[in-house]
């Protein structure tokens, strides 16, 4: 399953028939039923039929060598409604023992105190995934205080894909992924490229609005978002010039935001009927690429910096946390572990859009060779960040950043006037949290 696809970017899941509700009888906080000495573990995830699907093979894995644990997932169709369930579920103390978290949810739930310690069992003679499996910088806010309480499930890099006949149409002749290579991909040899590709009438670069996109543009620059636990997005000389190079490219139309792009007309759409030469996104963008294109006109290549150098990348990432009250640690743990070690991870994401969060299994992404710098998901996994912690553990912080940038994209403020804004905003979430 790519429990990170980009949210927006595809169609809302249908509600599962299948999906299984609460387990009536549960033993406890938490915890499953017993039966005979056999536990009943509850997980909980989001997705869609066809998410739920690409489980089969673990969970089949997982029941043979643990023959006296039950597997119960309860699935929520929808991303925007499973987290509110969750919370409710926490505070009533009848959340499932395993649980799935989004990157704008884990700090939450890190703060609230809901979530068993991890690190050790994960350092443990029984873990299947050790800390040193993992990236650093793709904790984000499922570490605190030096504490681990969530392991990444899987991810997805953010970077510039690139259309080639797009490219060409508009006069440019260097290849993007070429000029990384030789540590030429400046910022500056991107903007050229945008401006080389409006004269030609189309579309420079579709972004989605999200920190991914936004924040790696803001790294291109050398900007900062966040710097000791103060927001200084908007003060930050950098971090200013990335946001007023993204506003002035949305209102002359250099760039377009995949958020207001028409449906049935969309950023995967416009991209494959080469109208715009760079789509920001994931690995998932293939999906669409095969849907419509011709996968050998396409490549990809990291966000650009202003000395040609690499720079940290956004990269979406879950994860997969225990609920502290579940009566069922030990089991908890085992699927947990399992799930996300380096064998788990070949079982659930072959043949999928995501990329993989531990070392050892490159080959998911590699295999196949495509797109041809297809190793560029895995730098920039390697050298990225998950959502900065100080932003995650404000509730709904991330969508109010994003939402005020939306209204400096649309037009509807000036830009120094939603700086002024947006800076008001997140001190006033953070003074409530605090």
């Amino acid at each position: 399953m790519s429990a990170l696809t980009r949210r927006t970017a595809v169609a809302a899941a249908t509600a599962l028939a299948a999906t299984v509700t609460a387990c009536s009888g549960t033993s406890g906080a938490g915890g499953g039923t017993a039966d005979g000495g056999k536990v009943t573990l509850r997980w909980s995830t989001w997705g869609s039929a066809e998410d739920t699907a690409v489980f089969k093979a673990f969970t089949d894995e997982f029941a043979r060598k643990h023959p006296d644990i039950t597997l119960k997932l309860e699935q929520v169709a929808s991303y925007e409604d499973y987290h509110p369930k969750l919370l409710t579920q926490l505070t009533s103390r009848t959340a499932p023992d395993v649980l799935y978290v989004g990157d704008d949810y884990i700090g939450k739930l890190v703060s609230d105190g809901v979530l068993a310690p991890l690190d050790e069992r994960l350092a443990g003679p029984d873990s299947h995934s050790k800390p040193a499996d993992f990236f650093e910088g793709i904790y984000g806010g499922a570490k605190k205080d030096g504490v681990t309480y969530g392991v990444p499930n899987d991810t997805n890099p953010e970077v510039l894909w690139f259309d080639k006949k797009a490219l060409a149409a508009a006069g440019i002749t260097e290849d993007p992924a070429a000029l990384n290579e030789a540590g030429r991909w400046t910022m500056a040899a991107f903007q050229e490229m945008n401006a080389k590709l409006k004269a030609a009438d189309r579309i420079g670069t579709i972004f989605w609005n999200w920190y991914g996109a936004n924040y790696s543009m803001v790294n291109g620059f050398g900007g900062k978002v966040w710097d000791g636990g103060k927001f200084v997005a908007t003060t930050d000389p950098k971090t200013r010039q990335a946001l007023k190079t993204l506003a002035d490219g949305y209102r002359d139309k250099t760039f377009a935001s995949a958020d207001l792009l028409p449906e049935g007309n969309g950023a995967a759409t416009q991209f494959i009927k080469h109208k715009a030469g760079f789509y920001a996104g994931g690995r998932w963008v293939i999906e669409g690429i095969d849907k419509g294109g011709d996968r050998e006109g396409y490549d990809i290549v990291p966000f650009p910096s202003e000395s040609g150098q690499p720079i940290p990348g956004a990269v979406a990432a879950s994860y997969l946390t225990i609920n502290k009250d579940s009566k069922h640690q030990k089991e908890a743990f085992a699927f947990l572990t399992e799930f996300v070690s380096k064998e788990g991870q070949q079982l659930r994401l072959k043949g999928g859009s995501a990329v993989p969060s531990v070392r050892g299994a490159e080959n998911l992404v590699t295999d196949g060779s495509y797109p041809p710098h297809a190793r560029t998901f895995l730098d920039v996994r390697d050298r990225g960040f998950a959502n900065y912690p100080d932003e995650v553990a404000v509730p709904g912080l991330t969508k109010a950043i994003n939402d005020q940038l939306m209204k400096i994209w649309e037009g509807k403020v000036g830009f120094d006037e939603g700086m002024t804004q947006l800076q008001t905003l997140v001190d006033g979430m953070k003074g409530k949290q605090g």
